[in-house]
């Protein structure tokens, strides 16, 4: 009997300081391609087939002022600009399609900037296949006589495999070839002549020790992560009328008819294995129909011409080969229907998108979106290797950020021990590339130093009996087991010598019938005794065949139980999955709504950190403003309290001077009241003038018949100037003769800014009540000056007094009566302090007319 075999567990993380588990480093080798144009600069030489030396560029030393530096960085094996696909595909990759034979995992990236030769590393060009091609190739050359039938493994949701007998396997390949699906390859279809020169490998490569015990199936997938999203390239997305078909301007497509599959999400399975849920696989018997599914993804993958590269990656793909293994039942014919001796082993082949600076690339609008995504997974796959380095190097335990980007949560169960990684760093060695390319040989030094957790080997099973048996019947050769008639021939006795040589030989006819008779005898006793044991072995078959029959029908009953109970629990399955498929399609109609948010709550956070710049340089220009405005008053206060100053003291020292005068004059008026009184001499005929024109205004007032005086007016010193005259509405009409006169003045009740504006001067018209009781009246006179704010203001510079004082009532104050006048008048000037009154009123007012006394000089003070 052949022994159980189990599917190799998932290995838990070894603790630090166990010896139980091996680890290998990742191997991380360099291939360069060679320049484009001869005349281009160089700046990578390959020094051996381990080591390669970046010296800087002279262009990049006279941009940034760079010293001349040369740096080694040393791979597991460099491949030079004449390594063919051959060699580059028996170093790396040969030995990961041995391992996926023998149900180990493996993962291979492709790394580097864009131009740099990833995607035909990857898949080749037209007689010259990649790695992709040539892993296929050796797959198929090594299982090719051992593979199931198709349809006997079936893929389910859970990243596992389900196995089907040969009926149900029948029924569904002739539903399948009644109604033909594109999703499933046929070996019958012609090949497409525009990837045929790349299957077309001429070298023949096969795995050794390929387990002949055991029946294959292979399947793949492939996806591609754009933008952080993965979606399905396999995936036949019926057309829908409603929707727009797929653009290539927004997003670049080779089939432009195509419309754009939903995302697809990561899901975990029992044995916490990262895997795609939804995700399409094809099960291929054949190189050709394995790359005719991966051609068919290929030219839905995301591709654009960017300044760097006509087809550049927008994102990264993944071709996953998964290999299914069974083992045979004791006949050698039939898959055992086990699904617990299924070995699932799988190889992802990764052609990862190119880090590109977008100065460089020129990239706007979605390049320019798509460039920063690309960048951002790249970014997080340096950081998971960074943090593995130093949790491996110091024994840390710090947690690796997988999560942070959809193309590192993939794969982080590799980096955990589920298989082998191999990393190709591809570099292009122009001078424009070196500080990409120095970025690229930073994340390999950094990556070969991650230690991976080496995957335990699978035993290689011998043949089993029922395939040894199958041999023989076809005529290989027989065992020396003997048969069970020899046996029973080989118990009877031998019979003796039948020869006579005489005829008087009477012994050798007895002895021969005496042995015959034992014989018989024996035969005899044999056939009864068969007849016994098979009476005895039909009673027990009997029994048997009762017991079976109730067996049978009580596993009957109770596999109708448990199919009741499975329906249930299908059809529970089937609400649930469905409930789960509108989860996922809220869900990812939450992610997108919530992507749409988390941009706009950008974009406002940016308006705002705008606003608020602006506002500091408002606020800011505020302040000097301010500091400027407060020096400027600083400024003319300090001017205007010097100017005040000055006209003080010029102002004392004109009232010392008409003090000095007064002085002068109550001196003389003093000697004319101390002299004697003589004979008054005859006055000047401009003293008689002036005396009659007193004695014209003290004259008694006129009868109230008489006509009306008309008024007349003083012009004003300022007249040339536009004024502003102020008069409150509370003011009361003097009437008296002579009345203060501005020409061309803005006459208002209540100042405002519009007069104020188209006048230079201002002057306000004050009345109060004098000490005899008179009305005393103020003309308060100013300069109007236009502000930096855009108004006006007003300085006071001096204030002019006007009284009124009426005849009749000086002629009451008169102390004695005058002589009468020679035309029988009396007269006023006989009393000294009446003249002396009179004189000083009209040597000050003397020029203002009767009614209208100017008692002094203007006064100026201050505002």
């Amino acid at each position: 009997m052949k022994p159980a075999r189990t599917k190799t567990p998932r290995k838990p993380p070894v603790k630090k300081g166990s010896q139980t588990s091996l680890k290998d480093p990742v191997g991380v080798y360099c291939r360069v391609r060679p320049l484009s144009l001869p005349e281009q600069e160089c700046c990578i030489e390959v020094i051996n087939n381990t080591t390669v030396q970046l010296h800087t560029p002279e262009g990049y030393r006279l941009n940034r002022n760079g010293d001349y530096k040369e740096t080694q960085y040393s791979f597991k094996q460099v491949f030079g600009t004449h390594t063919t696909q051959k060699e580059l595909f028996d170093v790396v990759a040969n030995p990961l399609v041995d391992d996926l034979i023998h149900g180990k995992n493996g993962l291979l990236f492709t790394y580097g900037v864009t131009g740099s030769g990833k995607t035909h590393t990857m898949t080749g060009s037209p007689g010259e296949g990649g790695l992709l091609p040539r892993c296929l190739d050796m797959l198929f050359n090594s299982i090719g006589s051992f593979q199931a039938k198709r349809y006997v493994f079936k893929s389910n949701d859970r990243n596992s495999m389900d196995i089907q007998c040969e009926v149900d396997a029948l029924l569904e390949r002739q539903k399948r070839e009644a109604t033909p699906n594109p999703k499933t390859p046929s070996s019958k279809r012609q090949v497409d002549p525009e990837f045929a020169d790349m299957i077309n490998v001429q070298e023949f490569c096969k795995a050794e020790e390929v387990d002949e015990d055991s029946v294959y199936g292979v399947f793949v997938s492939y996806i591609e992560i754009y933008n952080n999203y993965i979606y399905d390239l396999l995936e036949e997305v019926p057309f829908d009328p409603i929707k727009p078909k797929w653009n290539s301007c927004s997003t670049p497509m080779r089939n432009t008819d195509f419309v754009p599959p939903q995302s697809k999400l990561l899901r975990e399975d029992k044995n916490h294995n990262m895997y795609v849920a939804g995700c399409t696989e094809v099960e291929v018997k054949s190189t050709e129909e394995a790359f005719e599914v991966f051609w068919r993804g290929q030219k839905k993958r995301r591709i654009a011409n960017t300044h760097l590269n006509h087809e550049s990656s927008r994102s990264h793909s993944v071709f996953n080969i998964k290999l299914v293994q069974a083992p045979l039942d004791a006949d050698g014919d039939n898959v055992l229907q086990e699904k617990e001796q299924i070995t699932i082993s799988q190889l992802s082949l990764v052609d990862l998108a190119g880090s590109e600076r977008t100065n460089r690339t020129k990239a706007e609008g979605n390049r320019l979106r798509e460039a920063g995504n690309i960048n951002q997974s790249l970014m997080t796959l340096r950081t998971c290797m960074e943090v593995l380095r130093e949790n491996q190097t110091y024994g840390t335990n710090k947690m690796v950020p997988y999560r942070d980007s959809k193309l590192t949560h993939l794969f982080k169960n590799y980096f955990d021990g589920e298989g082998k990684v191999r990393l190709i760093v591809c570099v292009n060695p122009k001078a424009e590339d070196y500080e990409e390319s120095l970025q690229v040989m930073r994340f390999a030094e950094v990556t070969q130093e991650v230690e991976v957790a080496r995957p335990t080997d699978k035993a290689i099973c011998g043949l089993t009996p029922g395939r040894r048996y199958r041999n023989q019947a076809r005529g290989g050769p027989v065992g020396d087991e003997l048969l069970v008639s020899e046996v029973v021939l080989q118990s009877f006795p031998p019979l003796p010598s039948c020869e006579i040589l005489d005829i008087n030989d009477e012994h050798t006819l007895p002895r021969l019938i005496e042995a015959l008779e034992k014989r018989h005898h024996l035969r005899q006793m044999m056939t009864d005794e068969f007849h016994k044991q098979s009476i005895t072995f039909k009673a027990l078959l009997q029994e048997f065949d009762n017991a079976v029959l109730n067996k049978e029908n009580y596993i009957q009953g109770k596999l109708n139980e448990k199919e009741k109970v499975i329906s249930g629990q299908k059809s529970e399955i089937e609400r649930l999955e469905k409930k789960n498929k509108t989860l996922e399609y809220k869900v990812e109609i939450l992610e997108k709504t919530t992507t749409i948010y988390e941009e706009d709550k950008r974009n406002l956070q940016q308006e705002l950190e705008t606003q608020n710049q602006k506002l500091q340089r408002q606020f800011s220009d505020k302040r000097r403003l301010e500091a400027r405005l407060q020096g400027m008053v600083t400024e003319t206060t300090m001017k205007w309290e010097k100017e005040c100053e000055r006209r003080v003291a010029a102002k004392q020292l004109e009232m010392q001077n008409k003090l000095w005068v007064k002085d002068e004059k109550l001196k003389q008026l003093k000697a004319i009241v101390i002299e004697p009184k003589t004979e008054r001499p005859e006055r000047p005929s401009r003293e008689r003038d002036r005396e009659k024109a007193t004695q014209r205004s003290v004259s008694p007032s006129p009868v109230p018949n008489a006509p009306p005086v008309r008024l007349r007016h003083r012009r004003s010193r300022s007249a040339g100037d536009r004024w502003v005259d102020h008069k409150p509405a509370s003011n009361l009409q003097t009437e008296t003769v002579m009345q203060p006169h501005v020409p061309h003045a803005i006459t208002v009740s209540v100042a405002n800014e519009k007069a104020l504006a188209k006048c230079e001067k201002y002057m306000l018209t004050h009345q109060e009540l004098a000490s005899d009781g008179e009305i005393e009246t103020k003309l308060i006179k100013g300069d109007v000056y236009k502000t930096r704010g855009g108004g006006q203001s007003v300085q006071f510079t001096e204030i002019e007094t006007l009284k009124q004082e009426s005849p009749t009532g000086r002629k009451r104050r008169s102390s004695t009566v005058a002589p009468a006048q020679p035309d029988g008048t009396e007269s006023e000037w006989t009393d000294v302090e009446t003249r002396c009154s009179v004189a000083v009123e009209m040597r000050a007012g003397s020029q203002l007319g009767p009614g209208y006394q100017h008692h002094a000089q203007p006064k100026r003070k201050k505002p």
